[in-house]
């Protein structure tokens, strides 16, 4: 059974930075995609930034030089670090995996319909 658990969240001043973490148990292929995914009131969830199993990333144009995604094979564990943060990256955040698709999907148009395997979410509030 796949699951994942998204920590890190948290209440910050705009201009400061976070870590989330996202801890994955019970996956077993080698090859992947996975990827931060962030939903605001009202809106529909969009991708954040991938990561596949070849090492590529991809990023949203509005968090690119800002964020960064990485991913500690030793500890099955996901990150995102996420500095310069502004008030529109308020959101709930979600991690995702599923087999290998190209990092790019996750910043797709729909992408997050690519995607079968989800964390529950950890909450970003940025304050101007």
């Amino acid at each position: 059974q796949v699951q994942l658990a998204e920590s890190g969240g948290n209440s910050v001043q705009a201009g400061g930075s976070l870590r989330l973490s996202c801890e994955v148990s019970g996956w077993t292929d080698q090859s992947y995609c996975m990827g931060w995914f962030r939903q605001a009131p009202g809106k529909e969830r969009e991708g954040v930034a991938g990561i596949d199993s070849n090492g590529m990333t991809s990023y949203a144009d509005s968090v690119k030089g800002r964020f960064i995604i990485s991913k500690d094979n030793t500890k099955n564990t996901l990150y995102l670090q996420m500095n310069s943060l502004k008030p529109e990256d308020t959101g709930m955040y979600y991690c995702a995996t599923e087999g290998f698709r190209p990092a790019s999907m996750v910043v797709a148009v729909n992408g997050r319909n690519a995607f079968g395997y989800w964390g529950q979410g950890t909450l970003v509030t940025v304050s101007s």
